[in-house]
């Protein structure tokens, strides 16, 4: 067991243990010599002996975040998001905390903050990014973290299930809204938004060389589920395509040439000139996923062609129309 005493007005944790020699540090208060001292004993139980934690003294997590960004970030998929999500992180007050003082508090007190400002599924993210360069730590760079203690924090519950559908002449007002505005290939790309199901990063990456003519079909080589498919055309979705292939930029080899910082923008002034109101943009895909059950696509139909994998996920995405269905019972 540690020795916790008060000495000169200060909190002294004393740790021994047979056959290394004994450890002793002072701190402002008992509470943080006692988590001291229990870090160390957790360590010299895993490690086997009290290992050199004079660099968790001396480094930042703000340090560790900006090596993960340096080292770890690029290799990924979603590494233009997660280097955006680390620079937000790096200014944070939690990046100054030397990683011997990081506490299962300091990042509940984190998680609570960032409620205060940002949707529960960001600070999920940011959570999950702060556990993962921890992780990286202790196995790849070899700090001696007693434990990942973002991984003792309770994650916020992500309720972000929507059943909006367009209604009435929605449809209709937005692809209006397209003729009147700046760019010539947004409609396009809201009719196969709505004909396909396809997410916003597959539309917006997609290349005319993934389109087979003959075959009527889009294939996608990389997902956001880390595997590939094949996106079938309906006859509206392929007319939609070819009319704007005519007029493209012949040497353009991307179908729709915008960002999604681009996309959002246009998004937003679309729905101010169609007068639609509440709608997102990944809201077609719920619009399109539902209607290809409506046209009596089964389950593994539809996943083959909206690319989810888990058939739970799928249900999420599925809001039936009540008179589509009623006219289906008859």
């Amino acid at each position: 067991m540690a020795t916790i005493r008060k000495l000169r007005g200060r909190w002294q944790a004393q740790v021994r243990r047979r056959g290394m020699k004994p450890r002793c540090k002072s701190f402002d208060s008992k509470l943080e010599a006692e988590k001291w001292a229990r870090d160390l004993e957790a360590q010299v139980d895993r490690f086997g002996a009290a290992p050199d934690t004079k660099i968790l003294e001396s480094t930042t997590l703000g340090q560790l975040l900006e090596r993960y960004q340096r080292e770890i970030s690029p290799s990924k998929r979603g590494s233009v998001q997660e280097i955006q999500r680390i620079d937000v992180l790096r200014r944070h007050d939690l990046a100054y905390r030397t990683l011997i003082g990081l506490s299962q508090q300091d990042i509940a007190s984190f998680r609570d903050e960032r409620l205060q400002s940002v949707a529960p599924s960001t600070t999920v993210r940011e959570l999950a990014i702060l556990s993962h360069v921890l992780e990286v730590a202790i196995r790849d760079w070899g700090l001696p973290l007693a434990r990942n203690v973002v991984k003792l924090v309770r994650r916020p519950v992500i309720r972000n299930e929507r059943s909006r559908r367009l209604t009435g002449d929605e449809e209709q007002r937005l692809l209006g809204g397209c003729d009147t505005g700046q760019i010539p290939y947004l409609k396009t790309l809201l009719i196969l938004a709505i004909e396909t199901g396809m997410r916003r990063g597959e539309l917006l990456g997609l290349r005319w060389s993934d389109i087979s003519h003959n075959r009527r079909v889009i294939t996608l080589a990389l997902t956001k589920n880390g595997s590939g498919r094949e996106v079938p055309l309906s006859q509206r979705a392929f007319d939609a395509l070819m009319d704007w292939k005519s007029r493209a930029d012949v040497d353009q080899s991307t179908v729709f040439p915008m960002t999604p910082g681009a996309l959002e923008q246009a998004w937003r002034r679309l729905l101010v000139r169609s007068n639609v109101k509440a709608l997102r943009f990944h809201d077609l895909r719920h619009e399109g996923v539902s209607r290809l059950f409506e046209r009596g696509l089964n389950m593994i139909e539809v996943s083959s062609i909206s690319g989810h994998k888990e058939l739970r996920m799928l249900k999420r995405y599925t809001h039936l129309s009540a008179d589509d269905l009623v006219a289906r019972l008859g």
